[in-house]
C-alpha cells in the first residue's frame, strides 16, 4: 500500500490557483479530509496518524490557500479559510466528507460544518477549541516565547508547544520528529512569513469573536486533547464537547498540544471506531 512516505504531491485549480494535496488509501466510502495546524504544510503530518486511517480510509491531506505549495496568500480570517477548504473539496468532486481538524484545522472544520452542514458526515477535532474561547489573546505570546526557546537551543518549537517538557514529553517529541522526517522526497514548500502571521490573526481575532452556535452542528464528532494544553487550553476542548450535540471527549494523560500524535497508538484505533459509527 502506498504511504505518507511515498504519495505524491499532486495540485488542482480552483478559479486560478493551484491547490497542492495528497492522497492515500482506498478511493470507494466517504474520504477523510486532514486540515492542519498553524504554521503546519503537509509534512507536518504524523505519518502514523495518516497511515492509520487510511488503512481503513481513503485520506485527502492538503495545503490550504496560501499554505506550502499552494498559491495566492493567507487569508486573516476563519471564515474565508473554511470557504476555501469547501472549494477545494468541492473542486475533488465530493459531496460528503468526514474531516479531521487539528488545531486552526480544528477550528477551520467548524467553519466548514458551519457554512456547509450537507458537506460534513462526521468530524475529529483534536487539539482545537471554539471561536470565542477566553485566553486566546495570549496565543502571539506563547508562540513568541516558543520561538525565543526554540531558537536558543536550535530545536522546533513544536518541542515546547505540542509536548511537556519531562522525560514522557521529551522522548514523545524525539519521535515524533523522527517520523515526520521519514519523507525525504517530492517534499512541500516552507510556511511563508506571510502566511504564518496571518494565521496567527485568524486565531486571535477567532478567540475575541462572539462564540458560535455550535448547537446547529448535528454531525457527531470526537474531540481528543492532552491534558495540559499549552496553545488551547484543555477545558476549551470540554466546553466545545459540551456545546456541540452528538459529541465524545477524549483527554490523553501527561500530554499537551500534540496529546494524539503522543498517543497515537490509542487515539488511531479510536478514530476508526469513531468514524465506523
Amino acid at each position: 500500500m502506498t504511504t505518507w512516505r511515498d504519495t505524491p504531491t499532486k495540485t488542482i485549480a480552483i478559479d486560478g490557483t493551484p491547490f497542492a494535496y495528497r492522497e492515500l488509501g482506498d478511493t470507494s466510502g466517504v474520504p477523510v479530509v486532514f486540515l492542519h495546524h498553524f504554521t503546519a504544510v503537509l509534512d507536518d503530518w504524523d505519518p502514523r496518524v495518516i497511515d492509520g486511517i487510511a488503512a481503513q480510509h481513503h485520506v485527502i491531506a492538503f495545503d490550504n490557500r496560501g499554505v506550502g505549495a499552494t498559491g495566492s496568500s493567507v487569508p486573516n480570517n476563519l471564515e474565508h479559510m473554511g470557504a476555501d477548504a469547501i472549494a477545494f473539496i468541492s473542486a475533488l468532486g465530493y459531496e460528503q466528507v468526514d474531516l479531521f481538524g487539528f488545531s486552526l484545522g480544528g477550528a477551520v472544520a467548524q467553519m466548514i460544518a458551519l457554512q456547509a452542514p450537507d458537506l460534513v458526515r462526521r468530524m475529529v477535532l483534536a487539539g482545537t477549541g471554539p471561536r470565542g474561547g477566553g485566553g486566546i489573546w495570549k496565543m502571539p505570546f506563547i508562540v513568541g516565547g516558543a520561538y525565543a526557546k526554540a531558537l536558543a537551543t536550535r530545536k522546533d518549537p513544536r518541542h515546547f508547544l505540542f509536548f511537556p517538557r519531562n522525560a514522557e514529553g521529551k522522548r514523545a517529541a524525539k519521535e515524533y520528529f523522527a517520523r515526520l522526517a521519514e519523507r525525504t522526497q517530492d517534499l512541500d514548500r516552507p510556511i511563508s512569513r506571510q502566511a504564518g502571521l496571518a494565521q496567527l490573526r485568524a486565531i486571535t481575532s477567532g478567540g475575541l469573536h462572539a462564540p458560535d452556535d455550535l448547537a446547529t452542528i448535528k454531525v457527531p464528532v470526537l474531540v481528543a486533547n492532552g491534558d495540559h494544553d499549552l496553545m488551547v487550553a484543555s477545558e476549551h476542548s470540554a466546553d466545545m464537547a459540551r456545546r456541540l450535540p452528538d459529541a465524545r471527549l477524549i483527554v490523553y494523560p501527561n500530554s499537551g498540544h500534540g496529546g494524539v500524535f503522543q498517543h497515537h497508538q490509542e487515539f488511531v484505533p479510536e478514530v476508526l471506531a469513531f468514524l465506523a459509527g
